[in-house]
């Protein structure tokens, strides 16, 4: 029963993102990362991101886009750094959330199919391994949302991404490992669920909305305090 609703969890969330990344096909993304991001996000975030791609995200695309003046645009960017919105702060939690899935499932494999372990376990193997991919990627993310906004790039654009970047990571990651503890410890400590069974996965989407919901106060003061744009 429980590989049934977990198959059925992640059927769903898979059709959610293929919806999205079909209307992305035809509606691109202004910001051209997002591209990327919004499909993801759907991976974990299912239906609730399908219904906050066309809430929020559709209204982004290229053709969506209404012109306005210089100083209309640096007035709506100051307004949003002095109060974000929480659809502000939540787009720019699913950068790092982006990132964090999809070193997820490098990670996991590899571990799974390598059988690597640290300090006699898989679990702590993977965790040190997902933090790295999901902080490269998450990096990367934020650079081609950061460098574009603020017309810069190389070393300069990097660095700002680092500092954008880490602290929202780590904050996800916090939330992310909080639960895979719950599910190896408690939930299933024997056996333990493994990558190749949908039940992993399906605990994994949980593990990823916990991720959001402690990077989200987190993203909020980095959008703030301008070390992160906020997506106005």
């Amino acid at each position: 029963m429980f590989e049934t609703i977990a198959w059925i969890s992640l059927g769903i969330a898979f059709f959610c993102s293929i919806v999205i990344a079909v209307d992305i096909v035809r509606h691109p993304q202004k910001m051209g990362v997002m591209n990327i991001v919004w499909p993801v996000t759907a991976l974990y975030g299912s239906v609730f991101a399908l219904w906050a791609y066309f809430r929020i995200g559709r209204k982004k695309a290229k053709d969506a886009q209404q012109s306005m003046s210089e100083e209309e645009h640096k007035r709506m960017m100051k307004e949003a750094k002095e109060h974000p919105k929480p659809s502000q702060t939540g787009v720019a939690a699913s950068h790092c959330g982006a990132g964090c899935a999809l070193g997820d499932v490098v990670a996991d494999f590899a571990v799974f199919g390598f059988a690597l372990t640290l300090w006699g376990s898989d679990l702590w193997a993977s965790f040190v391994i997902d933090y790295i991919l999901a902080w490269l990627l998450g990096i990367g993310f934020q650079y081609f949302t950061i460098a574009p906004m603020r017309g810069i790039s190389g070393w300069e654009g990097i660095w700002a991404a680092i500092k954008a970047d880490t602290f929202s990571i780590t904050a996800w990651q916090l939330g992310m490992y909080g639960w895979m503890l719950l599910t190896y410890f408690v939930i299933f400590p024997h056996p333990h669920l493994q990558p190749n069974q949908a039940g992993y996965w399906f605990m994994m989407q949980f593990a990823m909305i916990a991720g959001f919901f402690t990077a989200y106060p987190m993203n909020y003061i980095l959008v703030k305090t301008g070390l992160k744009e906020a997506m106005a």
